[in-house]
């Protein structure tokens, strides 16, 4: 926005200042005059020295005087203002430096206010944690994007290679070539719908119903039965009814893809997964735990990352397009719930995803009950 220049803040506490001390001594000038106007007797002398005094000598005195007095506390409330105003607002010079220095695109300074606690630090370590933040979200964002570019060049330069090959070879049986195109091309839509279910994630445009978490447990747990079978994986699914707000699609998604990372990344032989609900003090939560190779802190941090993988970058045949969690990080935050990942002793994961309650339902029917106990 575009401002019409005005005062300073520290002129303006400058003139507050000093305005408040000539006034104080403003008042007290009065008092005094008032007190030598009318507290003194008419006509009264006084013996100071060897001198007589009475109350007009007094007053003619004392003008001159309370003008020196206001002259003095005006150039003393100018000053002091000036300085204590300059003090009082070195904090907000540092942090609108800050400010300027981030609008420049530079995140990484901090203001690192020093003292004790007061509302100016409280304010300098809220704006250094938004930098924090902004920083952190900008290098994912940019880790995203490069990756995202990586992962669709992919099969763009795959189908070149087909393409290139094709023409410049008459002989090459032309299934064959439908076939890999259709493989590479199927990636490609569903790296794209992937993108697309995160980006809407992200945006929260969804509407809110009440959906109870351990019917979406059993139908995704229904849904990839054939896959869970195909790779000798065995799934239990056990809880109590957990209801939450928000989008039946989404949280079937999110829970689709749990069970799919569960079942891609289990043992070769004989694995299992465990789906659970529970319902918490004013939270639900979904559990999916599953057997599997062992995974450090370290490498668990990084599975929300978009484009990461259970085990390496490299896909396989049953590997999805590396933003299965990422999405799932994403669902869970637009319903405002959590994600956590967890390393087991024995190897594999436990993720949990933890959702807001669902308000309870009131009826007439509740509200008659009430009334007639």
């Amino acid at each position: 926005m575009n401002r019409a220049p005005g005062l300073s803040v520290r002129f303006k506490l400058t003139i507050s200042y000093a305005g408040f001390l000539i006034l104080a001594g403003g008042v007290v000038l009065v008092a005094v005059g008032a007190y030598v106007l009318y507290g003194l007797p008419d006509g009264s002398f006084l013996i100071r020295g060897d001198f007589l005094v009475n109350r007009a000598t007094i007053v003619r005195s004392f003008i001159p005087i309370a003008i020196v007095v206001f002259g003095f506390l005006l150039v003393f409330g100018l000053l002091g203002g000036w300085v204590l105003a300059g003090r009082m607002l070195g904090p907000l010079d540092r942090i609108a430096r800050a400010a300027r220095i981030a609008s420049s695109g530079n995140l990484s300074h901090r203001i690192e206010l020093e003292g004790h606690q007061d509302e100016f630090r409280e304010l300098a370590d809220t704006f250094d944690a938004m930098l924090a933040r902004l920083e952190g979200q900008v290098a994912e964002q940019q880790r995203f994007a490069a990756n995202a570019s990586h992962e669709l060049r992919t099969p763009l330069a795959i189908t070149q290679t087909l393409l290139d090959v094709a023409r410049n070879d008459p002989d090459l049986h032309s299934r064959e070539l439908l076939e890999r195109l259709y493989v590479v091309n199927a990636r490609a839509i569903d790296l794209t719908e992937a993108l697309l279910l995160l980006s809407r994630s992200d945006q929260r445009t969804f509407v809110r119903e009440s959906v109870d978490l351990s019917l979406i447990a059993e139908e995704a747990s229904e849904t990839l039965l054939p896959l869970a079978e195909k790779h000798g994986v065995t799934i239990e699914t056990a809880g109590e009814v957990a209801s939450t707000v928000g989008s039946y699609a989404l949280l079937l998604q999110l829970t689709t893809n749990l069970l799919h990372n569960a079942i891609v990344h289990n043992l070769p032989e004989g694995g299992s997964i465990a789906v659970g609900t529970a319902v918490a003090p004013g939270h639900v939560i979904l559990t999916v735990e599953n057997s599997g190779a062992s995974l450090s802190p370290a490498r668990v941090a990084t599975l929300t990352e978009p484009f990461q993988r259970g085990s390496e970058r490299a896909r396989s045949h049953h590997t999805g397009v590396g933003l299965g969690l990422a999405i799932v990080k994403s669902i869970a935050q637009a319903h405002d719930g959590t994600l956590t990942l967890t390393p087991l002793d024995a190897g594999g994961l436990r993720v949990t995803v933890q959702l807001p309650a669902a308000p309870p339902l009131t009826t007439p029917d509740s509200h008659a009950i009430g009334k007639s106990k």
